[in-house]
């Protein structure tokens, strides 16, 4: 009973993190409103990408049962997962974008913690929303319903295990960040947390009916989005932001989805 306990609360805790959803305060809860401690709640974050994909796939699957179309479906979609996580790591993406017009550490780190958006940032997150949506229009397109909502299941939870990966492998770029806040989590409890990833990919997958071979790509090809984005912190900024690894979730959600797309 404790255990389940435990594993609820790091569960409410991730989701509270991670968007804006209304997760009232469990009964056993000491502090619904705590910050998260990512050391322990780790394990439970790819399960908490499922609880995120919830409302982006109820969309989808209804806007495709009304007929409304794989582009709208798509669309309205990737508009869902965006409310429903406060537009989190999209941020994120563009902070990232922007800081590559800094041509120092510093500059980059302070170009990150300005609210304005720049050039960079704002192609950025077109790009991303429109590779989102044209992946997942694809997708439509080439297998049912049913396997487009479990893709999409999959791809919230691998592409949030991924984007730990800037702050499980690299310090943190400031002392006084987020990323410094939550705390650096063990690299064995974030090797726990990618094969539950693992485990819930091959799962609906292979209930959903989607090829082998898309699943392995999408795994391979998001844990290697999260390595590229951990090796681009590492050389631009000598460390990790919360930043970076919202890019990096970024990056992988994509990835993921077009390994999919490229067997089927």
């Amino acid at each position: 009973m404790n255990a389940w306990r435990t594993a609820t609360t790091d569960l409410a805790h991730c989701v509270r993190f991670y968007s804006r959803l209304p997760v009232p305060a469990l009964p056993f809860e000491h502090d619904a409103h705590a910050p998260p401690s990512f050391p322990r709640l780790l394990r439970m974050i790819p399960v908490a990408g499922l609880v995120l994909g919830l409302l982006p796939a109820a969309v989808m699957g209804l806007a495709l049962l009304v007929d409304l179309g794989p582009w709208l479906a798509a669309t309205l979609s990737v508009a869902a997962m965006v409310l429903t996580t406060g537009a989190l790591h999209e941020d994120g993406l563009a902070d990232t974008a922007d800081s590559v017009g800094g041509t120092t550490r510093e500059k980059r780190l302070e170009i990150m913690r300005d609210s304005r958006i720049g050039s960079f940032g704002a192609s950025a997150l077109f790009l991303s929303l429109a590779l989102r949506i044209g992946a997942l229009t694809a997708l439509a397109m080439r297998i049912d319903g049913g396997a487009v909502l479990a893709a999409i299941f999959i791809t919230a939870s691998l592409s949030r295990t991924a984007g730990l990966m800037p702050l499980v492998f690299l310090p943190p770029a400031r002392l006084d960040g987020m990323s410094q806040a939550v705390g650096q989590p063990a690299r064995k409890t974030f090797w726990q947390a990618g094969g539950i990833a693992i485990l819930l990919a091959v799962v609906l997958g292979a209930f959903s009916g989607l090829p082998a071979a898309g699943i392995a790509l999408m795994l391979l090809l998001s844990g290697l989005a999260g390595l590229a984005l951990t090796r681009f912190a590492e050389r631009h900024l000598g460390g990790q932001t919360g930043d970076i690894a919202g890019a990096a979730q970024q990056a992988a959600e994509v990835a993921a989805l077009i390994g999919l797309l490229t067997v089927l």
